[in-house]
């Protein structure tokens, strides 16, 4: 990613609502129908999350993600893996993202290692990890949950209304983050939440693009 593209990626980020997280979609097969339905829904950021891929596997995926997010105009997110992210970047479809747990590489050798020009997320999920991610040198972005507890993060307790709150008042773009569908989208908007992340609200939605765009409305009147 040149400079000059990476300063368009931030500008679509500061404007971004409506992140998605999935799986490549094996059980299901449908996967480039999917990627286009939710997308054309109005999905911003999409993010290919599977535990236990080998590599090639993974940037078979990945090459998929970024030619739809490429037909819709959407940023393309690789989760934990700056190598990855770097070979997809050499096979000639580099991801927009470098999203990073607090266990995963530091920020300064994910740079090292992608140079300059990636967008890089943070979780969090605590209002220190917050606070810290909001000044964090090289953090673009950084996400706050999982409000509640949900079945994508087996074991982590829910971090509640308190670390939402504690967000809305740090200047860094973040997202909310776990459990969250459209029946408790008013809930987590009512503690300052303007962006989320999704995965089961439209990845098992019977209809993805109508569930999407329910979404993008919902967040853009915020």
């Amino acid at each position: 990613m040149t400079e000059d593209s990476y300063e368009g990626a931030r500008r679509r980020l500061s404007r971004a609502l409506l992140y998605l997280c999935t799986d490549g979609r094996r059980d299901r097969g449908d996967l480039d129908e999917f990627l286009d339905a939710a997308l054309a829904g109005g999905v911003d950021i999409l993010q290919l999350r599977e535990k236990g891929l080998e590599a090639r596997e993974e940037l078979a995926l990945l090459e998929r993600f970024r030619a739809a997010c490429d037909r819709h105009g959407a940023l393309l997110a690789v989760n934990d893996r700056a190598d990855l992210a770097f070979a997809a970047g050499l096979a000639g479809f580099a991801p927009d993202v470098l999203h990073l747990g607090q266990d995963d590489l530091p920020v300064p050798a994910a740079r090292a290692i992608l140079g300059p020009g990636v967008l890089i997320g943070r979780s969090t999920h605590a209002e220190a990890e917050a606070s810290a991610a909001a000044v964090e040198p090289g953090v673009d972005y950084f996400c706050c949950g999982p409000i509640w507890p949900t079945p994508t993060k087996q074991g982590r307790p829910a971090a509640g209304p308190a670390l939402l709150r504690h967000a809305a008042g740090l200047a860094r773009p973040w997202f909310g983050i776990g459990g969250i569908n459209l029946a408790n989208l008013d809930e987590v908007l009512s503690y300052g939440v303007r962006r989320v992340v999704v995965v089961r609200a439209i990845t098992e939605a019977d209809d993805p693009k109508a569930a999407a765009a329910e979404f993008k409305r919902r967040l853009s009147r915020a």
